[in-house]
Order: C-alpha cells, then structure tokens, then sequence
C-alpha cells in the first residue's frame, strides 16, 4: 500500500527586517508553506490561527522582545509543542541559556549560513513530525479511530478560549448508546463493539466540518464539541444525528423502540441568547460547565424513554429540570 503524502509544513517566519524575511524565505520555501508577520502582536495571531510547524523568531523585535514573544506562544495549549528557533547575531552562552528557558528549540546565528539553516529547520520539523504523530497515537480510541476522552478535554479547553476571545457560539453534545446493556447481553461484546464503530462512522460523517471535535468519551458513548454553532444549529444537528443512527438499522430485538439500537443526546449550548453573554469574551461560565449541563441533558433525555435529544443553556447547567426536548421546528425534512 503506498504511503498518504504529508501535507506540506507550515513555517511561521517572524521579523521586521524585510531584507532578512527574504533571504529565509528563498532559502525555505521548498520546505513547506511560508506564512510571515512583522509585529509580535501579528505572530502571534497568526500562529493561534493556523498552528505552525515551526516558528522562526528574530530575537530582537520592536515593543516586544523575542523572549517574549517565545513566552506568550509557549502560554497557548496549542502552540506549547510548536519548535521556536531563535535567529539572532548574539553569540553568548548566557543569551542561548536564556532562550531555551523560555521554551526555545535552537539557535541560528546571523549572518545565516543557508546549509545550517536548512539542516536544522528540517531536523526540527521531523521531530516535530515524529512528536505529533506520537501525541495522535495516543489520543485516539483504538476501536472507533475517533479521539479519545483526554484529546477531548484537551480540545474543549482550548476552543473554549478561542469562542470567549473570538465572541463565538460554542455548543456540546454528549451521545450514549440506548439500550446496551441489554443488546451485549443478548448479541455479545463483539457485535456492540461492530456496533460502536458503525455508529462512530455514521457521526463523523454527519459532523463533517473540520472544526468538529467528536471523540469517544465512555464505553457507550460520544462527545461532539461544535464551535461557532449556536442553540438553533446544535439542534438541527442533533436531529440529523439522530435519524442518521436510526437509519443504520442495527438490529436489536430487545429495543425499547423500534426493533434496534438508538442513540440519545444530551446538548450545553454557550451563544449569544445566554444569559451573561459578552460578544467580546469574558462569560462568566467554564468550559467544564458546558460538559455537565450536557450530561444533564443526556440523562432527561434517557428518563424521557431515549431516542431522543434534550438541551439545556450553559446559564442551567446545574438545573437538570430547566432541560428541554430539542425544537421539532429544527428537526430536517425526511428524504422522500
């Protein structure tokens, strides 16, 4: 079987010589894709919006020192594992000792010789390659090839940041298998795991945007992070999720309805009808709140008898009675 391509790095160059950003450019460019900001202020917004392979950073910056500027990319969940090498025309030890304190990966001195810096940008980006794809491994659920419930967490915590910092919606959903106590006792393990995995498909082909977070968070069931989705388009989702398990059609002639296995979702929205919103960030909720009114929600939607989505605002999360069936008016047209 041939090898998947890689896609090509992303190299964040950060300088305000433009002489310099040329040279490094010209010298870098068959390497992978080459972004570049001129302000510390800029580097760092470009860096939280696509995350770069590697960051090559001036040490000395106007308004913002490299170090600095090292520090507040190392402070970013996102970007703590992303390699910083420092160009710079300072040769002392104690200035290198200084810089791998705050998080750097090496060193590159000016006047930049083009074969050094081409050898230690590569080696940085394949153990950068080689980091990932560790990190990947173990955070993914070896039955489902779906997240695992610590990448989750980790996702939450780090797009939650960005809603509040960016003044978007920010919705969770929690899914749990109906009935599975009852389907392994009857088919066995081996068919509720086929089962888990025909249903862990089935959701990541309804949730296809690429800012979807969807992942295995217990034995029986999922958790679907959606940034920028408010209450109305959760719910729209939810329904889709919904009839999409039901059309799998997995038999089980024990289910309490319809003759096979269904799914039940619990919903936390975060959007701008909630109460203590701030379209400029600071909400006065946590992420993990988001995560406990889902599960409110998911249990009142198994007390109401299950195949079935309940929703609650993240202002209610510790209200499990202030929970709601999702809006019928949401739900999409059935296929002819």
């Amino acid at each position: 079987m041939p090898k998947t391509a890689l896609p090509p790095a992303e190299i964040l160059l950060v300088d305000d010589d433009a002489p310099a950003v040329r040279l490094l450019h010209a010298l870098l460019r068959d390497l992978g894709r080459i972004r570049v900001a001129n302000r510390p202020d800029q580097a760092l917004l470009l860096a939280l919006e696509l995350p770069p392979d590697m960051i090559l950073l001036d040490a000395e910056m106007p308004g913002m020192s490299g170090f600095e500027v090292c520090e507040a990319l190392k402070a970013e969940p996102g970007l703590a594992d992303v390699p910083v090498i420092f160009v710079t025309a300072h040769a002392e030890a104690a200035f290198e000792v200084a810089g791998f304190q705050v998080g750097a990966a090496d060193f590159i001195a000016k006047p930049v010789h083009a074969d050094l810096l081409r050898a230690r940008v590569t080696a940085q980006l394949r153990v950068k390659r080689m980091a990932d794809e560790l990190r990947r491994l173990s955070r993914r659920d070896g039955l489902t090839e779906l997240a695992n419930a610590e990448a989750f967490a980790e996702s939450l915590e780090g797009e939650w940041r960005r809603a509040q910092r960016e003044g978007q919606a920010l919705a969770l959903l929690r899914a749990e298998v109906d009935d599975q106590a009852s389907f392994k006792a009857r088919y066995g393990e081996p068919a509720f795991d086929l089962a888990l995995r025909r249903i862990a498909a089935e959701l990541r082909r309804v949730c296809a945007r690429p800012a979807d977070r969807i992942a295995r968070w217990s034995a029986t069931g999922f958790a679907l992070l959606l940034p920028g989705t408010g209450r109305d388009g959760a719910q729209h989702l939810g329904h889709h999720l919904l009839e999409a398990v039901e059309r799998l059609a997995i038999a089980h002639a024990e289910a309490a309805m319809g003759g096979h296995l269904t799914i039940s979702l619990g919903l936390t929205v975060c959007d701008a009808a909630t109460p203590g919103w701030k379209a400029g960030g600071g909400s006065p909720w946590k992420p993990v709140q988001l995560l406990h009114g889902a599960e409110a929600a998911l249990h009142a939607a198994q007390a109401a008898g299950g195949a079935q989505g309940w929703w609650l605002d993240i202002a209610d999360h510790d209200q499990p009675g202030q929970a709601r069936e999702f809006d019928a008016r949401l739900r999409p047209p059935r296929p002819r």
